[in-house]
């Protein structure tokens, strides 16, 4: 079995680019998402330190790609379409399922379907040129350090606990489109209920009869009424959203710990669930 070669590569290689390249994706994207929440955010879809859809697109890149290493335009090229088709491809079957969307670029120019976005495919094209140049000759250099029987007894034992952490973790995934609607539910009452009580606290102020934050811009004789009431409706505003997420918080922790790690790593899994919300709500108003 090792032996067997595509494109050239025999399988023991592919299979061993394949789980670095895994733990390199997953680095990279629980390293940049949680500098940007200010919290550790395990990003893979399994519990463990692997990606699995960077080791299989990068994997497929080179293998795709290796006959155009020596020109670095069609490398970029390439490498837009290729991996871009992959992200498009894996969005839709995840989405099939488990039916819940794993990321969303609908906010981002030129997207198509919020599941591939220009933006992204550039960003593809540029790492497949570094994937080439830079990374893989590393990653080629790294799997000749060790003797190959010690490499397959790795491979088999990184596999097993793969497998079976693959299969807790998806057996969390299917029932996550039950899970949603009630998580939804739920926040869209907290935020109706806290909306009522920003209201009530807002009219609990003491204003000028006549007086509202629309027209405060009418007022400019009085700038530094105008100034507190802004600074008093902030404050109360950041109350407001400091006890949703306190909300939120509490919610996560009632659940299990798979489905806790997935409503933290993927904020878009009910994009699906708002879009068919907002459908139901247009149509019961036509």
């Amino acid at each position: 079995m090792w032996s067997m070669t595509i494109n050239g590569v025999d399988v023991y290689h592919i299979i061993s680019w394949f789980f670095i390249y895994s733990f390199l994706g997953w680095a990279w994207e629980t390293m940049y998402v949680s500098l940007k929440e200010g919290e550790y955010v395990n990003r893979g879809f399994i519990n463990g330190p692997l990606c699995t859809i960077y080791g299989f697109g990068a994997v497929a890149v080179y293998l795709i790609l290796k006959p155009l290493e020596q020109y670095l335009i069609l490398l970029f090229l390439g490498g837009i379409v290729v991996a871009t088709a992959l992200e498009y491809f894996t969005a839709v079957l995840m989405e099939m399922l488990f039916h819940t969307s794993w990321w969303d670029y609908s906010d981002k120019k030129f997207n198509f379907q919020g599941r591939i976005c220009l933006g992204a495919s550039i960003g593809w094209g540029i790492f497949t040129v570094i994937l080439f140049r830079v990374l893989h000759p590393v990653v080629e250099r790294l799997v000749d350090l060790y003797p190959v029987y010690v490499g397959e007894i790795c491979i088999c034992i990184i596999s097993v606990a793969y497998l079976c952490d693959f299969c807790y973790s998806a057996s969390a995934a299917f029932h996550l489109k039950d899970r949603i609607p009630q998580w939804e539910q739920q926040m869209e009452k907290k935020q109706v209920e806290l909306m009522l009580k920003f209201n009530d606290r807002l009219n609990s102020l003491d204003l000028p009869r006549g007086f509202s934050f629309d027209n405060m811009k009418d007022r400019m004789e009085d700038l530094e009424f105008i100034r507190s009431m802004n600074e008093r409706r902030q404050a109360i505003l950041e109350d407001i959203s400091t006890e949703l997420k306190s909300y939120r918080k509490n919610l996560t922790d009632r659940i299990g710990h798979n489905t806790r790690r997935f409503f933290r790593a993927y904020p878009h899994l009910n994009r699906g669930y708002r879009l068919r919300h907002k459908t139901d709500k247009k149509h019961k108003r036509s």
